[in-house]
């Protein structure tokens, strides 16, 4: 099976989130790979968008945003947590969508580890479920800021980091549902927050 090329990622930031529910996250590192399949993801678009970091335009914060797409968009929020977002549309016009949950696949022990739990007695709902929780799991930080998704991409920070990689997957029947976005002040009422609604790993 083939990784997603960065024409995937490169349309409407609502698209792309959509049919990223049930797909497959692939994360390796020095320390091993772990995979998840995807359930619960948030879409940010641009100026228009008054929750999205580029609503006021460029900035050295939201630059990442506007492109190109098919990069790793990685923020840190209360001084304490790191959220993965994967930038989208054509270069030029800002979005990302926030991966907010997935469902452990392989690699259990060591999203345990990472996150500080007994892999024994560690339950898999609560290793990835939340973007805070799902990049510890993940290994990912700041220092994965601007990693290429797809391969080929040129790379703007060494590749020894590790590797983001994206599959196709199986997405709920009937397609992902919408609701609002989590944790936000503004634009609470757009439905741009999308579940797998039959998972358990979801974060809220």
């Amino acid at each position: 099976m083939q990784p997603l090329r960065q024409a995937f990622f490169a349309r409407n930031t609502i698209t792309v989130a959509r049919e990223l529910v049930g797909c497959l996250l692939e994360v390796e590192a020095d320390e091993g790979k772990v995979v998840g399949r995807i359930i619960e993801v948030e879409a940010y678009e641009g100026e228009g968008d008054p929750a999205s970091h580029a609503a006021n335009g460029r900035t050295p914060r939201s630059e990442i945003m506007f492109g190109p797409p098919g990069f790793a968009y990685v923020y840190l929020i209360y001084g304490m947590h790191h959220c993965l977002n994967f930038v989208t549309e054509a270069e030029g016009t800002a979005g990302a969508v926030l991966i907010r949950a997935v469902e452990p696949v392989s690699g259990h022990e060591l999203m345990a580890v990472r996150r500080g739990l007994d892999s024994d007695i560690a339950r898999e709902k609560d290793l990835c479920s939340g973007p805070g929780r799902l990049c510890r799991a993940l290994g990912i930080d700041r220092s994965w800021n601007g990693l290429p998704l797809v391969p080929g991409l040129g790379e703007s920070i060494p590749s020894a980091i590790g590797k983001i990689r994206i599959f196709p997957g199986e997405g709920p029947p009937g397609g992902p549902v919408a609701t609002p976005r989590i944790g936000i002040r503004q634009a609470v009422d757009r439905l741009h927050r999308f579940i797998d609604s039959r998972s358990e790993y979801l974060s809220g």
